[in-house]
Protein backbone atom coordinates (compact mmCIF):
# COMPACT_ATOMS: atom_id res chain seq x y z
CA UNK A 1 0.00 0.00 0.00
CA UNK A 2 1.47 3.29 -0.63
CA UNK A 3 2.34 5.90 1.96
CA UNK A 4 0.14 8.97 1.91
CA UNK A 5 2.14 11.95 2.80
CA UNK A 6 1.31 13.33 6.37
CA UNK A 7 0.56 16.79 6.95
CA UNK A 8 1.83 17.03 10.58
CA UNK A 9 4.48 15.56 12.49
CA UNK A 10 4.21 15.79 16.33
CA UNK A 11 7.60 15.24 17.96
CA UNK A 12 8.15 14.11 21.72
CA UNK A 13 11.71 14.45 23.57
CA UNK A 14 12.10 12.88 27.03
CA UNK A 15 14.23 14.41 29.47
CA UNK A 16 15.24 17.81 27.77
CA UNK A 17 17.26 19.33 30.66
CA UNK A 18 19.36 22.00 28.15
CA UNK A 19 18.83 20.95 25.07
CA UNK A 20 17.41 24.20 24.16
CA UNK A 21 19.75 24.05 20.15
CA UNK A 22 18.54 20.38 19.35
CA UNK A 23 14.88 21.90 20.23
CA UNK A 24 15.53 24.93 18.01
CA UNK A 25 17.42 22.75 15.16
CA UNK A 26 14.12 20.84 14.76
CA UNK A 27 12.24 23.93 14.49
CA UNK A 28 14.21 25.53 11.28
CA UNK A 29 13.67 21.64 10.06
CA UNK A 30 9.71 22.38 10.71
CA UNK A 31 10.13 25.80 8.72
CA UNK A 32 12.74 24.61 6.08
CA UNK A 33 9.76 21.47 4.98
CA UNK A 34 6.98 23.49 5.35
CA UNK A 35 5.40 21.03 7.44
CA UNK A 36 3.10 21.55 10.62
CA UNK A 37 3.60 19.70 13.98
CA UNK A 38 4.19 20.56 16.91
CA UNK A 39 7.67 19.77 19.36
CA UNK A 40 6.47 18.04 22.82
CA UNK A 41 9.00 18.05 25.68
CA UNK A 42 9.16 16.40 29.24
CA UNK A 43 11.47 16.40 32.20
CA UNK A 44 11.07 16.20 35.59
CA UNK A 45 12.18 19.91 36.49
CA UNK A 46 10.02 22.94 36.11
CA UNK A 47 13.37 24.73 35.56
CA UNK A 48 14.62 22.94 32.52
CA UNK A 49 15.43 25.51 30.04
CA UNK A 50 14.23 23.14 26.91
CA UNK A 51 10.67 23.64 28.29
CA UNK A 52 10.83 26.93 27.47
CA UNK A 53 11.65 26.77 23.57
CA UNK A 54 8.83 23.75 23.31
CA UNK A 55 5.57 24.04 21.83
CA UNK A 56 3.61 22.10 24.32
CA UNK A 57 5.80 21.08 27.60
CA UNK A 58 4.51 18.33 30.72
CA UNK A 59 6.17 17.63 33.81
CA UNK A 60 6.80 13.88 34.75
CA UNK A 61 7.14 11.70 37.39
CA UNK A 62 10.94 10.30 37.70
CA UNK A 63 12.17 7.20 35.50
CA UNK A 64 12.08 5.25 38.53
CA UNK A 65 8.62 5.73 39.84
CA UNK A 66 5.77 3.17 38.36
CA UNK A 67 3.56 5.96 37.12
CA UNK A 68 5.97 7.04 34.61
CA UNK A 69 5.12 5.37 31.66
CA UNK A 70 1.73 5.40 32.08
CA UNK A 71 2.17 9.06 31.93
CA UNK A 72 4.35 9.39 28.79
CA UNK A 73 1.85 6.61 27.08
CA UNK A 74 -1.08 9.41 27.90
CA UNK A 75 1.03 12.35 26.88
CA UNK A 76 1.39 10.37 23.11
CA UNK A 77 -2.15 10.14 23.18
CA UNK A 78 -3.10 13.46 23.88
CA UNK A 79 -0.91 14.97 21.52
CA UNK A 80 -1.08 12.12 19.38
CA UNK A 81 2.82 12.15 18.90
CA UNK A 82 4.78 10.42 16.16
CA UNK A 83 8.25 10.39 17.07
CA UNK A 84 9.66 10.03 20.39
CA UNK A 85 13.54 10.73 20.98
CA UNK A 86 15.45 10.15 24.67
CA UNK A 87 17.93 12.42 25.01
CA UNK A 88 19.46 10.94 28.13
CA UNK A 89 21.11 7.64 28.59
CA UNK A 90 19.17 6.27 31.71
CA UNK A 91 15.94 6.76 29.60
CA UNK A 92 17.01 4.53 26.65
CA UNK A 93 16.42 0.78 28.76
CA UNK A 94 13.26 2.21 30.30
CA UNK A 95 11.84 3.34 27.15
CA UNK A 96 13.12 -0.01 25.37
CA UNK A 97 11.26 -2.37 27.47
CA UNK A 98 7.98 -0.38 27.11
CA UNK A 99 8.10 -0.21 23.22
CA UNK A 100 5.02 -1.78 22.80
CA UNK A 101 2.65 0.01 25.43
CA UNK A 102 4.14 3.32 23.46
CA UNK A 103 3.91 2.48 20.14
CA UNK A 104 0.77 1.31 20.71
CA UNK A 105 -0.38 5.37 20.68
CA UNK A 106 0.46 5.23 17.37
CA UNK A 107 4.08 6.83 17.81
CA UNK A 108 7.74 5.52 16.86
CA UNK A 109 10.49 5.15 19.17
CA UNK A 110 14.02 6.29 17.99
CA UNK A 111 15.02 3.84 20.68
CA UNK A 112 17.34 0.89 20.67
CA UNK A 113 16.10 -3.23 21.87
CA UNK A 114 16.35 -4.07 25.36
CA UNK A 115 19.45 -6.25 23.79
CA UNK A 116 21.30 -3.55 22.10
CA UNK A 117 20.38 -1.15 25.49
CA UNK A 118 21.96 -3.31 27.93
CA UNK A 119 25.24 -3.34 25.44
CA UNK A 120 25.11 0.10 25.45
CA UNK A 121 24.56 0.93 29.20
CA UNK A 122 27.26 -1.55 30.20
CA UNK A 123 30.51 -0.44 29.28
CA UNK A 124 31.64 -3.95 29.85
CA UNK A 125 29.70 -5.22 27.75
CA UNK A 126 30.40 -2.47 25.40
CA UNK A 127 34.07 -3.69 25.60
CA UNK A 128 33.24 -6.94 24.43
CA UNK A 129 30.77 -6.03 22.06
CA UNK A 130 33.60 -3.75 19.99
CA UNK A 131 36.06 -7.02 20.40
CA UNK A 132 33.79 -9.06 18.73
CA UNK A 133 33.46 -6.45 15.76
CA UNK A 134 37.61 -6.40 15.72
CA UNK A 135 37.71 -3.00 16.13
CA UNK A 136 40.20 -1.57 18.30
CA UNK A 137 39.16 -0.69 21.84
CA UNK A 138 41.17 0.39 25.55
CA UNK A 139 42.61 -2.87 27.01
CA UNK A 140 40.12 -3.12 30.38
CA UNK A 141 39.87 -5.09 33.65
CA UNK A 142 36.93 -5.44 36.18
CA UNK A 143 38.90 -4.44 39.85
CA UNK A 144 39.41 -8.09 40.70
CA UNK A 145 41.33 -8.83 37.25
CA UNK A 146 44.76 -6.96 37.27
CA UNK A 147 47.59 -6.50 39.82
CA UNK A 148 48.33 -3.35 41.04
CA UNK A 149 51.74 -4.06 41.58
CA UNK A 150 51.95 -5.39 37.55
CA UNK A 151 49.88 -3.18 35.59
CA UNK A 152 51.34 0.04 33.48
CA UNK A 153 50.07 3.49 34.90
CA UNK A 154 48.69 6.05 34.55
CA UNK A 155 44.88 3.45 33.64
CA UNK A 156 41.40 5.46 33.96
CA UNK A 157 38.81 4.16 35.75
CA UNK A 158 35.32 5.24 34.93
CA UNK A 159 31.57 3.80 35.99
CA UNK A 160 30.20 0.83 33.93
CA UNK A 161 26.93 2.07 34.39
CA UNK A 162 27.42 5.61 34.02
CA UNK A 163 26.81 8.64 31.95
CA UNK A 164 27.63 12.12 31.71
CA UNK A 165 31.45 11.60 32.22
CA UNK A 166 30.90 11.18 36.07
CA UNK A 167 32.89 9.69 38.54
CA UNK A 168 35.80 9.59 35.62
CA UNK A 169 39.37 9.72 36.99
CA UNK A 170 42.75 9.32 35.77
CA UNK A 171 44.92 6.97 38.21
CA UNK A 172 48.60 7.05 38.21
CA UNK A 173 49.57 4.41 40.88
CA UNK A 174 48.45 1.75 43.12
CA UNK A 175 47.41 4.09 45.96
CA UNK A 176 45.12 5.94 43.74
CA UNK A 177 43.87 2.92 42.15
CA UNK A 178 42.70 0.79 45.58
CA UNK A 179 40.99 4.72 46.54
CA UNK A 180 39.11 4.95 43.18
CA UNK A 181 37.82 1.76 42.62
CA UNK A 182 36.41 1.48 46.25
CA UNK A 183 34.64 5.22 45.77
CA UNK A 184 33.37 5.02 42.15
CA UNK A 185 30.15 2.74 42.07
CA UNK A 186 30.72 -0.73 40.44
CA UNK A 187 33.70 0.12 38.11
CA UNK A 188 35.67 -0.95 35.32
CA UNK A 189 39.04 -0.14 34.49
CA UNK A 190 41.43 0.47 30.79
CA UNK A 191 43.99 1.84 30.17
CA UNK A 192 44.74 5.52 30.01
CA UNK A 193 44.46 6.86 26.26
CA UNK A 194 46.25 10.42 25.55
CA UNK A 195 43.46 11.46 23.30
CA UNK A 196 42.27 13.30 21.90
CA UNK A 197 38.27 12.42 22.06
CA UNK A 198 36.49 11.86 18.93
CA UNK A 199 32.49 11.89 19.14
CA UNK A 200 30.53 10.76 16.34
CA UNK A 201 27.09 11.17 15.55
CA UNK A 202 25.90 8.15 13.99
CA UNK A 203 22.58 8.91 12.35
CA UNK A 204 20.34 6.57 11.59
CA UNK A 205 16.48 6.34 10.94
CA UNK A 206 13.89 4.31 12.28
CA UNK A 207 14.73 1.38 10.22
CA UNK A 208 18.10 1.11 11.01
CA UNK A 209 19.10 2.80 7.95
CA UNK A 210 22.69 4.47 8.57
CA UNK A 211 22.14 8.33 6.72
CA UNK A 212 25.41 9.65 7.44
CA UNK A 213 28.58 9.77 9.87
CA UNK A 214 29.55 13.40 11.15
CA UNK A 215 32.84 12.92 13.48
CA UNK A 216 33.83 15.76 15.74
CA UNK A 217 36.66 16.13 18.18
CA UNK A 218 36.43 17.81 21.82
CA UNK A 219 38.28 20.54 22.61
CA UNK A 220 36.62 21.68 25.57
CA UNK A 221 34.20 19.48 27.89
CA UNK A 222 32.17 20.69 30.62
CA UNK A 223 29.55 18.57 32.56
CA UNK A 224 30.13 16.09 29.78
CA UNK A 225 29.03 17.59 27.13
CA UNK A 226 31.15 19.40 24.44
CA UNK A 227 32.01 23.16 25.30
CA UNK A 228 34.01 23.84 21.92
CA UNK A 229 34.93 21.22 19.25
CA UNK A 230 35.51 21.08 15.32
CA UNK A 231 34.57 18.42 13.03
CA UNK A 232 36.79 15.85 11.10
CA UNK A 233 36.85 13.31 8.97
CA UNK A 234 38.60 9.79 9.40
CA UNK A 235 37.54 7.06 7.31
CA UNK A 236 38.12 4.59 9.35
CA UNK A 237 35.80 5.90 11.71
CA UNK A 238 33.66 6.56 9.44
CA UNK A 239 33.41 2.55 8.62
CA UNK A 240 33.69 1.66 12.05
CA UNK A 241 31.48 3.59 13.02
CA UNK A 242 28.96 1.97 10.00
CA UNK A 243 30.01 -1.68 11.32
CA UNK A 244 28.79 -0.64 14.55
CA UNK A 245 25.28 0.80 13.97
CA UNK A 246 24.69 -2.21 11.85
CA UNK A 247 25.83 -5.00 14.56
CA UNK A 248 24.26 -3.09 17.35
CA UNK A 249 21.43 -2.79 15.59
CA UNK A 250 20.48 1.18 15.75
CA UNK A 251 16.96 2.55 15.81
CA UNK A 252 17.57 6.10 15.70
CA UNK A 253 20.45 8.35 15.48
CA UNK A 254 23.35 7.11 18.19
CA UNK A 255 26.32 8.26 19.46
CA UNK A 256 30.15 6.38 19.27
CA UNK A 257 32.91 7.38 21.55
CA UNK A 258 36.85 7.19 20.41
CA UNK A 259 39.97 7.88 21.83
CA UNK A 260 42.75 8.46 19.96
CA UNK A 261 45.72 6.40 20.26
CA UNK A 262 48.86 7.72 18.23
CA UNK A 263 46.99 7.02 14.63
CA UNK A 264 44.75 4.63 15.90
CA UNK A 265 41.18 5.40 17.02
CA UNK A 266 40.13 3.52 20.22
CA UNK A 267 36.56 2.99 20.81
CA UNK A 268 35.22 3.60 24.16
CA UNK A 269 31.93 3.81 24.52
CA UNK A 270 27.77 3.90 22.82
CA UNK A 271 25.11 6.35 23.68
CA UNK A 272 22.03 5.56 21.76
CA UNK A 273 20.60 8.48 22.05
CA UNK A 274 20.99 12.03 20.76
CA UNK A 275 24.46 13.19 21.84
CA UNK A 276 25.17 16.79 23.55
CA UNK A 277 27.48 17.98 19.91
CA UNK A 278 24.72 17.34 17.60
CA UNK A 279 24.67 20.94 16.72
CA UNK A 280 27.53 21.31 14.89
CA UNK A 281 27.30 17.81 13.09
CA UNK A 282 23.63 20.24 12.10
CA UNK A 283 25.64 23.18 11.58
CA UNK A 284 28.33 21.48 9.01
CA UNK A 285 25.35 20.21 6.62
CA UNK A 286 23.84 16.96 8.43
CA UNK A 287 20.43 18.47 8.66
CA UNK A 288 18.85 15.28 9.76
CA UNK A 289 16.28 16.55 11.83
CA UNK A 290 15.05 17.79 8.44
CA UNK A 291 15.40 14.00 6.78
CA UNK A 292 13.73 12.45 9.72
CA UNK A 293 10.95 14.67 9.57
CA UNK A 294 10.22 13.93 6.28
CA UNK A 295 10.43 10.27 6.42
CA UNK A 296 8.42 10.53 9.10
CA UNK A 297 5.63 13.04 6.90
CA UNK A 298 5.83 10.13 4.12
CA UNK A 299 8.37 13.14 1.86
CA UNK A 300 10.63 12.41 -0.73
CA UNK A 301 14.24 13.57 1.19
CA UNK A 302 17.71 14.12 -0.48
CA UNK A 303 20.46 13.32 2.02
CA UNK A 304 24.02 14.73 0.76
CA UNK A 305 26.70 11.82 -0.49
CA UNK A 306 28.65 10.38 2.74
CA UNK A 307 31.38 12.71 3.76
CA UNK A 308 30.46 15.76 2.46
CA UNK A 309 29.53 17.79 5.47
CA UNK A 310 32.33 20.69 6.32
CA UNK A 311 35.31 19.87 8.04
CA UNK A 312 37.05 22.29 10.18
CA UNK A 313 33.99 24.03 11.49
CA UNK A 314 34.15 25.22 14.87
CA UNK A 315 31.71 24.86 18.32
CA UNK A 316 32.20 27.52 21.00
CA UNK A 317 29.42 27.57 22.96
CA UNK A 318 28.35 30.39 25.84
CA UNK A 319 25.61 30.46 28.00
CA UNK A 320 22.12 31.94 28.37
CA UNK A 321 19.55 32.31 30.59
CA UNK A 322 15.54 32.42 30.54
CA UNK A 323 14.07 34.37 33.60
CA UNK A 324 10.67 33.29 35.66
CA UNK A 325 8.39 34.94 38.04
CA UNK A 326 7.45 32.69 40.75
CA UNK A 327 4.00 32.33 38.96
CA UNK A 328 5.91 31.20 35.66
CA UNK A 329 7.60 28.75 37.71
CA UNK A 330 5.01 27.84 39.33
CA UNK A 331 2.57 27.58 36.03
CA UNK A 332 5.49 25.37 34.25
CA UNK A 333 5.65 23.11 37.43
CA UNK A 334 2.22 22.33 37.76
CA UNK A 335 1.24 21.13 33.56
CA UNK A 336 1.19 17.82 34.36
CA UNK A 337 -0.99 15.40 32.13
Amino acid sequence: MAQHPANSVNVLFTSVGRRVELLRAFRQAYQALGLSGRIVAVDIDPLAPALQVADRYYLVPRLTSPHYIPTLVGICQRERINLVFPLIDPDIPVLARHREDIEATGARLAVVSPEAAATAADKWLTVQFFQRLDLPTPRSWLPGQLDPAQVRYPLFIKPRFGSAARSTFKVRNARELAFFSDYVPDPIVQEYLPGPEITNDVICDLEGEVLAVVSRRRIEVRWGEVAKGVTIHNPFITRACVKIARALPAIGPITVQCMMKGVTPHFTEINARLGGGVPLGIAAGVEFPRWLLAQAAGRPMYIPPPDTYLVGLYLTRYDDSFFLSEAEREQVASHRL
